[in-house]
């Protein structure tokens, strides 16, 4: 009977060894994976910004680009089958910063502090007038004159403040308080 205990508990000692190292292979393996990721996605999006690999250190903010990447406008929307820019600049802040922000912008507008575009750090938010006269579009600024936003004809997308349509039409930048 003595034994019969031992031989059990060798046995479960065994299988639990083996389960240990499984785990850990996998937490490992997982790890890994995330790195791999991480690494692609700052290679990705330093080529689309123009910046070194190196400048990418938020990437919880461009991870959150990537999978909202592409997702159609639409007016009022707020999920992945269409967004506006608002609603993404909100999402984006509740996802990637924790915070809660107006996902309107005419009130996101009275939110911020103002700040000068030559100012702009990412995370701060840019305002267009586009053919009103106030402003009526919101992106989140990330590095060298780039934006995230919701265009009303690609969709979520990245754009510069450089072109000419968004010079004609850049209004204001702040930062959320």
């Amino acid at each position: 009977m003595v034994n019969k205990i031992k031989y059990l508990l060798i046995i479960c000692a065994s299988i639990n060894l083996i389960s240990c190292k499984s785990h850990k292979s996998n937490s490992t393996n997982n790890t890994e994976n995330h790195t791999s990721e991480n690494k692609t996605i700052k290679r990705k999006y330093a080529e689309i910004l123009g910046v070194d690999a190196s400048n990418i250190k938020n990437t919880k903010l461009y991870e959150f680009i990537n999978d909202w990447y592409g997702v159609p406008y639409k007016y009022a929307g707020k999920d992945k089958k269409g967004i506006d820019c608002s609603s993404l600049t909100s999402t984006l802040y509740a996802n990637v910063y924790n915070k809660k922000i107006s996902p309107s912008t005419k009130i996101l507008i009275d939110e911020v502090h103002k700040i000068k575009q030559s100012d702009l750090k990412e995370g701060d938010l840019v305002f267009f007038n586009i053919e009103t006269s106030k402003p009526s579009h919101v992106g989140v600024y990330l590095q060298n004159n780039k934006f995230v936003h919701a265009s009303s004809k690609k969709g979520v997308m990245i754009s510069d403040l450089n072109e000419p349509y968004f010079k004609k039409y850049f209004h204001s930048a702040g930062r959320v308080k």
